[in-house]
């Protein structure tokens, strides 16, 4: 990882696993996107054990673009331990989350920024989803049951792309598999205001996504009620006084 040099305004943390045909083009996006918003930035790429060429496109990025920090994990840990990871190691007041698979648009990130004026937290929410009606449904399916379950009103929490507090992100009990589909609750149990506005899609160029409905389901129904025990368990309370 290069070294730092002081604190920047804008942390981005994107996790990638075995995307070696997306992650060049979404990070090139990304810097693109972010130089034109005159604040300063950096660009965590936090490799979560690729097995194929991700470790050296990464390599060879972070080498042409100043602002990308490389962080690898070994072995592969599931996406919350990534994004866990680069919570942990963002030097920025501000901490945006997105896909390394290009499906998410880099363009709308601005948009969260502002939104940070008024909530702790935005989550994007996929207005219109680019992925196969199946896919589509089990999302539809999942976040009804999530927001029953949890006594919750968010759109889309498989949206990976969402803006922090530092704050609020940096001590999330991530190290749990699977925890990152619950990232509106953990922080709604510590008090944080959470925001949504609607953000673009954009078909997967090339790979294959790692999930699938069947899949995500199996993890979700246990990590599901685990929250939910989590939320009845939970006391926020503030020191009044210290001798």
């Amino acid at each position: 990882m290069k070294e730092t040099s002081g604190p920047v305004e804008i942390s981005v943390i994107m996790p990638a696993y075995n995307e070696e045909e997306c992650v060049e083009g979404t990070l090139r996006e990304l810097c693109g996107v972010l130089r034109k918003t005159g604040r300063s930035f950096e660009i965590l790429a936090v490799d979560d054990g690729s097995t194929d060429g991700t470790p050296a496109v990464l390599k060879k990025v972070a080498a042409e673009l100043p602002e990308l920090r490389v962080i690898r994990l070994a072995p592969n840990s599931g996406q919350s331990a990534a994004t866990k990871a680069g919570f942990r190691a963002a030097r920025g007041g501000v901490l945006v989350t997105l896909d390394a698979d290009g499906q998410n648009d880099p363009a709308d990130i601005p948009r969260l920024l502002e939104q940070l004026d008024r909530c702790d937290v935005c989550c994007g929410y996929r207005g219109k989803r680019q992925d196969s009606f199946a896919k589509r449904a089990g999302s539809r399916l999942a976040n009804a049951v999530r927001n029953r379950a949890l006594k919750e009103q968010v759109r889309d929490t498989g949206c990976t792309l969402k803006a922090f507090r530092a704050e609020w992100a940096r001590e999330l009990p991530l190290e749990w598999r699977g925890m990152h589909r619950f990232l509106p609750a953990l922080l709604a149990m510590r008090g944080a205001r959470i925001g949504e506005i609607p953000v673009r899609h954009r078909p997967r160029a090339a790979g294959r996504s790692k999930y699938t409905n069947w899949g995500r389901l199996k993890e979700t129904i246990w990590d599901l009620w685990a929250v939910r025990w989590m939320q009845k368990r939970y006391r926020r309370f503030a020191v009044e006084e210290q001798a």
